[in-house]
């Protein structure tokens, strides 16, 4: 697992009338602060990748549907510097929240026919200075790919 990386567990209560999961909460020993909260679709096979930021940290779940997560870490002073890791979330994957720290490359492909996915960053998004580097998608290896097993 790329360092500074975290997957809480989450609970889902469920009964006869539909289900309930806590994300986040300003209590858990995980959370650092709220800068706001926003949801990013994906269609099936659509790959959005990819970016990290300077300072934020992104906390990502899956509400609906099913997406694949990509992580590359590049950090020069990072025990897993060069390593890649990938996540599925959502309806057919884990249900967990994804904990992505900084300058900790990132992106997302669609699995279902359209995925849902929740970002609880640590800091407000500023159109001014966005928070935000770029690469192309094939400027890093190729996790996208599906290969049957």
């Amino acid at each position: 697992m790329i360092d500074g990386v975290k997957e809480i567990p989450l609970v889902r209560h469920a009964d006869d009338r539909g289900y309930v999961t806590e994300v986040l909460r300003n209590d858990s020993p995980h959370f650092k602060k709220f800068g706001q909260i926003y949801v990013a679709t994906c269609r099936r096979n659509v790959v959005k990748a990819w970016h990290c930021h300077r300072k934020q940290i992104d906390h990502f779940y899956v509400v609906k549907g099913t997406a694949k997560i990509g992580l590359y870490d590049d950090r020069p002073d990072s025990p897993t510097k060069g390593q890649y890791n990938t996540f599925i979330l959502g309806d057919e994957g884990e249900d967990v929240l994804l904990i992505i720290p900084p300058l900790v490359w990132h992106g997302q492909m669609g699995l279902s026919e359209l995925s849902y996915l929740i970002n609880v960053p640590t800091e407000p998004y500023n159109p001014k200075d966005p928070d935000e580097l770029r690469k192309g998608i094939g400027e890093l290896n190729d996790i996208w790919t599906i290969k049957n097993k």
